[in-house]
């Protein structure tokens, strides 16, 4: 395919995500226990009528919906960077055990310190980078394979949600996050969206910055030194990318897993494997999965709500089990 094909092809691939991106924020907005048609909601995004269709649009719906993108995005965008990092295609928040680290954090100073003037992003991050940290120092002794890197992930992440729950059983006040650590976006708020913005527009656009460097790395380290680049420093970088990606993620959405595993390997199919393409397609997937997750997460038990990490899980657990069997990305 020559250049200016392969540039069409991508950018009609581009416009066909983006109009199911948009049909999925229209069903978002519009689909739920009260069925309101798109063009009410529409409406009750402009036209300040007090209408009880326009509250529950602007103050739960709309904010529920931009959480979805954000954390989608984010998610697929930190499994994407944690793929090319490691070179390995099993690698992903969830099962470098971040999302399980992060829940522990979370978890632990929501119960444990009450009363502290601590950000939850804060207590994210740093549970984030003990279990990354955990699972890549097992999955990396002796050599990295997927399948360490699996078996690993899996059991430092079995772990780490023992201790999780074990806080949450011990403490009557921690029932609240029962229903958060599914992974859910049921009950976001503005607050929520103020939270993970910055922190989304930080690590996206940083890594859309180093996409480049990140093919490079891609390539292995030998080759990455030959082309100048400093891996110590792309490397450093990159792990504190998928930490304020994730951690931010896990902070207001909960634990949601396999979109870090799935999305990327989707991005690659249609793109390629030239990370300056593969991050930004893999953010859009992200949020698209996620959008539509969520659509589909609202009839799992309907009228009432079901976190959106029971439709990911449903998704990307076949998807695990072929790569772990295969040991092996898609070609």
């Amino acid at each position: 395919m020559v250049p200016f094909q392969a540039k069409q092809h991508k950018f009609s691939i581009l416009l066909a995500l983006i109009i199911v991106l948009i049909l999925g924020l229209a069903l978002n907005i519009s689909v739920g226990a009260a069925n309101i048609s798109f063009i009410t909601a529409l409406k009750a995004l402009f036209v300040w009528d007090g209408t009880r269709e326009q509250i529950i649009v602007s103050t739960l719906r709309l904010p529920r919906t931009v959480v979805g993108v954000l954390v989608g995005a984010n998610l697929a965008a930190a499994g994407a960077l944690m793929q090319a990092l490691t070179r390995n295609p099993l690698a992903s928040p969830q099962v470098f055990g971040v999302n399980a680290g992060a829940s522990l954090c979370v978890v632990a100073g929501v119960v444990l310190f009450p009363s502290a003037q601590i950000s939850v992003v804060v207590f994210a991050f740093l549970g984030a980078a003990i279990g990354g940290l955990i699972v890549y120092s097992f999955g990396s002794a002796g050599g990295m394979t997927p399948v360490k890197l699996a078996l690993a992930g899996i059991a430092v992440h079995l772990f780490l949600s023992a201790f999780t729950h074990s806080i949450i059983i011990l403490n009557e006040s921690a029932d609240d996050v029962l229903f958060w650590m599914a992974g859910a976006i049921s009950d976001s708020n503005w607050g929520d969206v103020q939270t993970i913005v910055p922190w989304a527009l930080i690590g996206i656009s940083i890594s859309f910055a180093m996409s480049g460097s990140v093919s490079v790395l891609g390539l292995g380290d030998a080759t990455a030194k030959g082309l100048g680049q400093n891996i110590t420093i792309i490397r450093t970088a990159v792990s504190f990318l998928v930490l304020i990606l994730a951690g931010s993620s896990v902070a207001v959405a909960g634990p949601i897993g396999f979109v870090g595993l799935l999305v990327p390997h989707i991005a690659r199919k249609l793109v390629g494997e030239d990370y300056r393409f593969v991050l930004p397609f893999s953010a859009l997937l992200g949020a698209i999965l996620l959008v539509y997750a969520d659509v589909l997460a609202r009839f799992i038990a309907y009228p009432y709500e079901s976190p959106v990490g029971i439709v990911t899980a449903m998704i990307g657990t076949p998807f695990f089990l072929y790569l772990a069997s295969k040991g092996r990305t898609l070609k």
